[in-house]
């Protein structure tokens, strides 16, 4: 079998009973037709030796390819050989004999100041209040408003999205993927698809904020749109991950925030102020949705490290040498 075969014929059976998002087949897909291109679309698979293997890596590094990133690519072929390696179609996995040094990743998260996030979200309800929506505080006040044009329901959108993703820490692809029905009033809580298939529950507990997301749902509603996505763009179709991206590099503009801000950095900066407030971490491993708590302890070196920083500053230990 040629690998480009193989590589088609493992992105219909692998993908057929896994269940993973579109975004990740892919990212697999690019992954491995880029090695296709390296090693040869037209080799046998039985030629993908250690030595091919090893080859790639060191073109990746060359081109100045991140750790992280280097091993991500690597990890989808492994997975790619174990198929057909399950399928005997390989007699032994080329990574049995493979030795490589990716180099070391820093994985810590990066989150935002408590400042930083009190001014995005305050940009945000301005905007909403100049398109003449209904602020923060009065989302449901008396007098319903009819929103009928799409700029006073972007206005409210753009504040719903924000404060959703503060306030449930989600994925802004579980974010984009939500559709109307998700939405559980009477719970207060948004279902989630998460990663690997792993459904979750996400709670609103705010009280501004469960105003601000009961009335964007009320708001979308009323939108007259096939789509039965929560969140949709000008056309009336779902926003996409990109459009949500944009919406917070306009706010983080419009505030004053001169730092590159995505909508994950939202997610970590919940995840650690949790921490910070002194959450349990298992109860913060479920909150995110990590299928692992390894994943969630990362953020336990950006606590320590506050802490250090916050001692260093007034530990009464140190004024007290300063003045001997």
């Amino acid at each position: 079998m040629q690998l480009n075969q193989a590589i088609s014929e493992f992105l219909d059976g692998y993908f057929s009973t896994n269940e993973r998002s579109a975004k990740t087949r892919t990212a697999y897909r690019s992954d491995l037709e880029q090695f296709g291109v390296f090693a040869g679309n037209q080799i046998e698979l039985q030629s993908v030796s250690a030595v091919v293997i090893e080859n790639w890596t060191s073109q990746l590094r060359a081109k100045g390819y991140s750790p992280a990133s280097m091993r991500r690519k690597v990890v989808v072929l492994k997975v790619f050989c174990g198929y057909w390696l399950r399928r005997e179609e390989l007699s032994e996995s080329p990574f049995w004999r493979v030795k490589l040094s990716l180099g070391r990743i820093q994985q810590l998260p990066k989150a935002l100041t408590s400042v930083e996030m009190q001014s995005l979200l305050a940009q945000a309800a301005r905007s909403c209040a100049v398109a003449n929506v209904p602020r923060k505080a009065d989302v449901l006040a008396k007098g319903q408003r009819t929103i009928t044009s799409f700029r006073g329901y972007r206005a409210f959108r753009n504040l719903a999205l924000i404060d959703l993703l503060f306030a449930t820490g989600i994925r802004v692809g579980e974010a984009s993927s939500l559709n109307m029905e998700d939405f559980t009033i009477a719970e207060l809580a948004f279902k989630i698809s998460g990663k690997g298939g792993r459904n979750r529950l996400a709670f609103v507990v705010d009280t501004q904020s469960a105003k601000i997301q009961s009335r964007h749902l009320e708001i979308r509603s009323r939108l007259n749109c096939e789509s039965s996505a929560l969140f949709v763009n000008a056309t009336g179709q779902r926003l996409s991950t990109q459009g949500m991206s944009n919406i917070i590099a306009q706010f983080r503009r419009d505030a004053g925030i001169e730092r590159h801000i995505t909508p994950h950095m939202l997610r970590h900066t919940v995840a650690t102020l949790l921490l910070r407030n002194g959450m349990d971490i298992r109860v913060v491993q479920e909150f995110l949705g990590h299928a692992s708590i390894a994943t969630t302890q990362r953020y336990t070196h950006v606590v320590k490290e506050h802490l250090i920083g916050e001692l260093k500053k007034h530990h009464p230990s140190i004024a007290l040498r300063l003045r001997a």
